[in-house]
């Protein structure tokens, strides 16, 4: 995915190839760019799960399962399931307790109503087809089950924003060449984050995908946004 730009019409080869790439070092440039929000984001995602003690929970695009492991130490039965081989491997060699599966968004390999919860964190705009993911999500959730759905978003404040995009278009790239091996992933990032919808667009589609009592949070001035449904 070198010279590949950032639209919302992803081949799932080329996404999974590019995460490949940077499986390795996926975590800890996460926390870098992210100036360790990373980690008080994914905390707000399993609040708004509430997951209990025998709850059966499906983490997509859980990448290595740093967004997994949380669901596991509450008790819950966590089934991290990505689309990523090399971030399956790195995961299952950093978290060998987790039973990782290989999965596709669009076709995953579950039960209908296998979940009482589902959640995926900035995962969800690299997809191919945004809508068909969060109906295969809505297949496999419980009725009155949960989804929550933590993805970058579109700052509320005029002038944090315009800051924001200038972060996104020149400063993300350039962190990202000094520590990836693959910093063609990382303006892809950028350029995806840009090209997601907002906070009350990505709503509309989770309520034309079949979810209700659709809500949103915004987590560092709508740097992120936090959306959670009912099945």
């Amino acid at each position: 995915m070198e010279n590949a730009r950032a639209t919302l019409e992803k081949r799932r080869a080329d996404v999974a190839a590019m995460f490949d790439r940077v499986a390795a070092r996926y975590d800890l440039l996460n926390d870098v760019l992210s100036l360790g929000q990373d980690r008080a984001w994914r905390r707000r995602v399993v609040e708004a799960v509430g997951p209990q003690p025998g709850d059966k929970v499906l983490d997509l695009a859980a990448g290595t399962g740093t967004s997994s492991e949380p669901f596991d130490h509450a008790g819950a039965t966590v089934v991290p399931t990505d689309l990523s081989l090399g971030m399956l491997q790195v995961g299952k060699r950093r978290r060998p307790a987790l039973g990782f599966v290989a999965g596709d968004a669009l076709a995953l390999p579950y039960a209908d109503g296998a979940f009482d919860a589902v959640t995926i964190s900035f995962g969800l705009r690299n997809v191919e087809d945004t809508l068909g993911a969060l109906r295969e999500l809505r297949r496999v959730t419980r009725t009155g089950g949960t989804l929550v759905v933590c993805e970058f978003s579109t700052p509320t404040w005029g002038p944090f924003r315009a800051v924001y995009s200038d972060y996104l278009v020149a400063a993300l790239p350039r962190i990202a060449t000094a520590l990836s091996s693959n910093p063609a992933a990382y303006r892809y990032l950028a350029e995806s984050i840009q090209a997601w919808p907002d906070q009350a667009a990505l709503a509309a589609l989770l309520q034309q995908a079949g979810w209700q009592q659709v809500e949103w949070r915004d987590l560092s001035g709508g740097v992120v946004a936090l959306h959670r449904a009912r099945a």
